[in-house]
């Protein structure tokens, strides 16, 4: 039988909780307590574990299981931040478990967010670190404590090794699991004292991954959560945005087999079986209608030349130093460049899906969840319920590149109004499919450039000025109070605004467009177009004065000692003094983004065809102290793999307001055996540890488009340089 029902708008949603700050209180819990998180102490229960802290537990049988409370998205954040809680604890790597937090923005927030629990922004292993030092190194002092107890001696005379405690005087031993329950009577530590780095045995080292079941299917993901009574729901989206429904005709549709009901949403409809392909096969034969009169008709031509035009006017002003029009009639040379970007889907492998199941005045969401605390306050809006009923299973993600950091909640509010209109304690498995994700989902903004600079008589550049303009990310989001500055969303001058090299007169200037096609942070965000039209542009103002690229950057990073030692690195590592093997080029990049800085060398060949083949990237990185380094040059090889994509092949294009690109075949990335081989360099510190899982993403494509200008003396001025 079919349901018809309306639901709220995401936009009512938005107005109605006013922003992420109600009822989010902020809490580390170090120094805590036991009772403060409703945890019952191992001497009053038998066989409970030890949980000092939110973020550890011991258990009898002598697991270590590390509480994490951001998303692990393949980034590696189960593996880093279980390592910081091993490391004070001085427990056995074998012994350690990572376990999904719960929703509970009290306990699990990001220390950088506020009162959110969210991951984002390379900010997991930054904001955690001493958060989980702290909790692991308190743990620690109780199970001493213990020990001390036990056999009467001073807890001065007990080390920890490898999950052993011992009385090396007396010969005594005991393993964390048997000392757990007089662990847990011992009072928490108002302060710890953490190790220093020579003492480190586990940070700084590359131990085994805690996130596994991946190769052999065993791990966890969204699609493999079968409940009883399941029903999974595929859902009929506009063609256009800002097309309205007006009509449907679901006869057809009712008669599919396996199919339960079909649900009319707000602007979509959706249909519920027994099986997706059931579900998927009675969507397609839905006969709609749609009002297309205010939608979105616009081609990605005629976006380009609307917003070529924007550049050509002075924006809103995001940085200013000097004078840039008076050093520009000073100047002996004057150049200037245009840049265009189009629009990318985040085209992670796992397409958008979650499970609902909401009964009893209570809701269950499973998913991979990013923002644990927007999600709850979200689906709470809809089903008239405070957020604390709403209980988030997370899950492993398969990729999101920012996708599932969604402040709109998306796909989970369609999901939450599918079961509210079905009202059947049923679990409603919703699953976008790719093509779905491809043309009705969220993607980095169009982007458009124009810079201009002058140089001095000696080749010194004396003027920057750069135009930007696009679509604003956070408007009309909870996240625009934070972002936007005097009109200025910082999200799309971020890698202009923070320049590093010495201009005397600069001027960075913002259009933001208003268009009714949904944009999201993209891997990277901002620095995905801005690091691409400054070190490009840098590479031909250092052409125009007859300097190396590596050595005209020297010259303007005399203020910037982090900068400049990453690329003397890749410049080192890539032998960029010497000449390149017969019928290769090398271009070089630099940026910083997320407090990394990034340098890469790009080694390239040329088809017969013209294609442009990129053979080898040397990469160098600093971002503090590196936990795992083998997670931060996997890190830093995904992030160029991701990168190389828009800069050879990926784009996403509108045709009369549709988008062209559906799938794989026509949205196309780069495969295994178009991967170059990739040497990362890791640069010692003893800073503290910053992010890994965006900043190589922007530097790939300027060093790329760097050496293609030496392979054909053609400057790249759009992305990506071939459709193939």
């Amino acid at each position: 039988m079919s349901s018809i029902a309306h639901q709220p708008s995401r936009r009512s949603f938005l107005k109605k909780t006013g922003g992420l700050g109600l009822g989010l209180g902020l809490s580390v819990l170090l120094p805590g307590t036991m009772a403060s998180l409703g945890i019952a102490e191992a001497g009053e229960v038998s066989g409970q574990p030890f949980a000092p802290n939110a973020f550890i537990r011991i258990t009898p049988d002598n697991k270590v299981i590390v509480v994490i409370k951001h998303a692990e998205l393949g980034q590696g954040v189960y593996t880093g931040l279980a390592t910081l809680v091993a490391e004070e604890l001085d427990a056995d790597w074998s012994q350690v478990v990572s376990e999904a937090a719960p929703a509970d923005a009290s306990k699990y927030n990001n220390l950088f967010f506020g009162p959110m629990q969210a991951t984002g922004g390379s900010t997991s292993i930054a904001n955690a670190y001493m958060q989980m030092r702290e909790a692991g190194a308190a743990a620690r002092n109780m199970l001493v404590g213990a020990a001390a107890d036990k056999w009467q001696v001073s807890a001065k005379q007990i080390s920890v090794n490898r999950g052993v405690v011992e009385h090396k005087a007396s010969g005594k031993q005991a393993t964390f699991g048997e000392l757990s329950a007089l662990a847990a009577l011992q009072p928490v530590p108002e302060k710890v004292v953490v190790k220093t780095p020579d003492q480190f045995r586990l940070i700084g080292q590359t131990v085994a991954r805690k996130d596994g079941g991946k190769t052999d299917g065993t791990a966890v993901f969204t699609q493999d959560i079968m409940l009883p009574d399941m029903l999974v729901a595929v859902v009929a989206h506009p063609p256009r945005f800002g097309a309205q429904l007006k009509s449907v005709d679901d006869k057809e549709a009712l008669k599919t087999s396996g199919v339960e009901a079909v649900v009319r949403l707000e602007n979509a409809v959706a249909v519920l079986a027994k099986t997706f392909w059931q579900a998927k096969t009675a969507r397609d034969k839905l006969v709609l209608g749609w009002d297309e009169t205010k939608a979105f008709q616009q081609s990605s031509d005629e976006l380009y030349e609307e917003y070529q035009e924007l550049a050509n006017k002075p924006g809103l002003v995001a940085r200013q130093e000097g004078d840039v029009d008076v050093a520009f009639d000073n100047a002996f040379q004057v150049l200037d460049a245009e840049y265009a970007f189009p629009y990318l889907a985040h085209a992670a492998m796992e397409p958008m899906d979650c499970v609902v199941k909401a009964a009893g005045g209570n809701v269950d969401i499973w998913n991979g969840a990013q923002m644990q605390s927007v999600d709850q306050m979200a689906v709470a809006q809809v089903f008239g319920v405070s957020p604390e009923k709403v209980k988030v299973h997370s899950l492993y993600a398969g990729g999101s590149f920012g996708r599932r950091g969604m402040p709109h909640c998306d796909y989970l509010l369609e999901a939450a109004n599918i079961a509210k209109a079905y009202n059947k304690p049923v679990p409603i498995k919703l699953v976008w499919t790719r093509e779905d994700d491809m043309r009705a989902g969220y993607y980095r903004p169009m982007y458009f450039h124009k810079l201009k600079a002058g140089l001095d008589k000696n080749g010194q550049l004396i003027a920057w000025q750069h135009r930007i303009v696009g679509q604003s990310i956070t408007e009309g989001t909870m996240m625009a109070g934070i972002f936007t500055k005097d009109g200025v969303d910082q999200t799309s001058v971020e890698g202009a605004v923070n320049l590093p090299y010495q201009i005397p007169n600069l001027q960075v200037e913002l259009h933001t467009t208003s268009k009714p096609v949904p944009v999201l942070w993209w891997r990277s965000v901002g620095s995905t177009h801005t690091a691409f039209a400054v070190e490009t542009f840098i590479d031909e103002l250092a052409a125009a004065a007859k300097q190396d690229p590596v050595e005209y950057r020297m010259g303007l990073l005399s203020e910037h000692p982090r900068h400049r030692a990453v690329l003397k690195l890749a410049a080192e590592k890539a032998a960029w003094d010497k000449p390149a093997a017969p019928g290769r080029v090398r271009g070089i990049a630099l940026h910083e983004s997320f407090r990394s800085y990034v340098a890469q060398v790009a080694e390239l060949s040329l088809g017969d065809d013209g294609q442009v083949n990129v053979e080898k990237v040397t990469c160098a990185v600093d971002c503090g102290l590196a936990i795992n380094p083998d997670i931060v040059k996997a890190q830093m090889e995904g992030g160029i793999g991701y990168g190389l994509s828009p800069t050879l092949m990926s784009e996403i294009r509108f045709q009369q307001g549709k988008v062209v690109e559906s799938n794989f075949h026509d949205y196309q990335v780069v495969r295994m055996r178009e991967m170059p081989e990739i040497d990362v360099h890791i640069m010692p510190s003893a800073e503290p540890p910053t992010g890994v899982g965006e900043p190589a993403t922007p530097v790939i494509a300027p060093a790329v488009a760097n050496a293609v200008f030496l392979a054909e003396g053609e400057r790249i001025r759009r992305l990506p340089m071939k459709k193939s």
